[in-house]
């Protein structure tokens, strides 16, 4: 069950002048259709079975008809059998409802299972899989016809010429940027097909990479992880040297701790313990922005170096560089920190009048953001919180920083300027309740 689907929702518009840089917009149309894809439902065999294969469970049901089995799934979708056929004894069939219709698709068996180029451990998995790539598939196979029509792959990093300009202002690495140009100029990529863990975006079409394994391939080199499909269009221009990027910004979040074995994401605790150790008092903290030039460099200083980066104010005395950074960190999570999941639910908190219901339902929404996502949230509104304890100086309240960390921290699924818009108020009303409310609310 091979995949290649997706409907249309707006691109990245990024300019190329490195100085003009903006974060890609990662899209969440196929991560949404991957979760509203059909769940697996086995229809177990009520006696047992002769001559069961040892690898298949009781959802195998010896040898049956397509019709006894189209019987057996019942109409509904995700069910699924497995079968011996009637007219090929020794060969083995998964029944699979999608679509109102019963799909069978010839099983095999070396050691993993396959009907396709995918192998997977358990018949459980493939159907999963199998479910995934067909309801993207039905969905959305126009979109992905047009994925590689506005791609994003100059504008993150891995294309050397775009970030030519920034590397001339790192002194470190400009001596290495230069040979690298040189003795990689004829260099060809090797491209691996990989199985990502965790949710992962396409870093050629900023699409999401949908399924169980195989999602996508990775270069060998630099790193670079895309559709296989969107791999025909990438140049060969990557680095060996640079192998390194791109392992804080624009990670998954879950992906990220559990890769670094923390609790929040490394970036989240330097910046903050270097907001807070020289920039509380600022005037206009986060409502000031820094000098793009300078928190790119930042970015690219946690890309390179990961938690030895150095943001000291000996390199960067303006704050406001500090916290630009931090917040395009979280601008550039591929899912927000307040999950596109759980992203409607705070909404309808928000709209609650009375305050000690719209706390409650506050409360109950935090509960279902993924660990990761829950400890960075709650480490920030800390934070944010002695920010707002420093207001005489600073100029900056709950309300402000709900402003400013609103759509930062938040973004509907749909990529909806219109929704954007009118939900913003309610943005900014969740940050400022999480911040006003962090020692009851976490």
């Amino acid at each position: 069950m091979a995949a290649s689907s997706n409907s249309s929702l707006s691109g990245s518009s990024v300019s190329s002048d490195a100085e003009e840089y903006q974060p890609p917009i990662w899209k969440s149309y196929l991560y949404q259709l991957q979760q509203e894809a059909p769940r697996p439902k086995r229809i177990i065999c009520p006696g047992e079975v002769e001559n069961r294969p040892k690898y298949y469970g009781r959802e195998f049901h010896g040898i049956i008809s397509r019709e006894k089995a189209d019987e057996l799934l019942g109409g509904v979708e995700g069910a699924y059998i497995l079968r011996e056929s009637q007219r090929q004894p020794g060969c083995y069939t998964l029944a699979l409802r999608f679509g109102n219709q019963t799909l069978n698709y010839r099983l095999f068996y070396d050691g993993k299972h396959f009907v396709g180029e995918k192998r997977f451990e358990s018949i459980h998995d493939l159907v999963t899989d199998g479910l995934i790539t067909l309801y993207i598939e039905t969905k959305a196979s126009e979109y992905i016809s047009k994925m590689t029509t506005n791609p994003i792959y100059e504008h993150i990093g891995y294309a050397t010429l775009l970030r030519e300009k920034v590397s001339r202002r790192l002194s470190r690495s400009k001596n290495e940027s230069r040979k690298a140009s040189v003795t990689n100029e004829e260099h060809t990529p090797v491209e691996k097909v990989h199985t990502f863990r965790g949710p992962h975006w396409c870093e050629y079409c900023a699409n999401f990479m949908w399924g169980l394994i195989a999602q996508g391939v990775r270069c060998s080199d630099c790193g670079l992880n895309v559709h296989k499909q969107c791999s025909k269009h990438v140049p060969n221009d990557c680095q060996p040297d640079l192998k390194r990027i791109k392992k804080v910004y624009c990670c998954d979040l879950t992906t990220l701790v559990k890769a670094h074995n923390t609790q929040r994401p490394m970036v989240v605790d330097i910046c903050i313990r270097e907001i807070e150790a020289r920039g509380l008092k600022s005037e206009g903290l986060y409502r000031v922005s820094g000098f793009t030039e300078h928190i790119e460099d930042v970015k690219m200083a946690f890309d390179r170096d990961g938690e030895k980066a150095d943001i000291s104010a000996n390199i960067y005395p303006d704050i406001n560089i500090i916290t630009g950074a931090l917040k395009l960190y979280f601008r550039d999570l591929p899912i927000p920190v307040i999950t596109y999941d759980t992203y409607s639910k705070f909404i309808e908190a928000a709209k609650i009048s009375n305050a000690d219901e719209r706390l409650e339902a506050v409360h109950e929404v935090l509960m279902l953001l993924p660990p990761a996502h829950y400890e960075t949230l709650r480490y920030l509104m800390i934070h944010l919180k002695k920010v707002t304890m420093n207001e005489k100086d600073n100029f900056m309240n709950a309300e402000n920083l709900g402003i400013v960390f609103g759509p930062t921290l938040m973004r509907p699924p749909e990529d909806s300027t219109l929704t954007t818009l009118h939900d913003m108020r309610y943005q900014k009303l969740i940050v400022q309740i999480l911040i006003e409310n962090e020692d009851v609310l976490f």
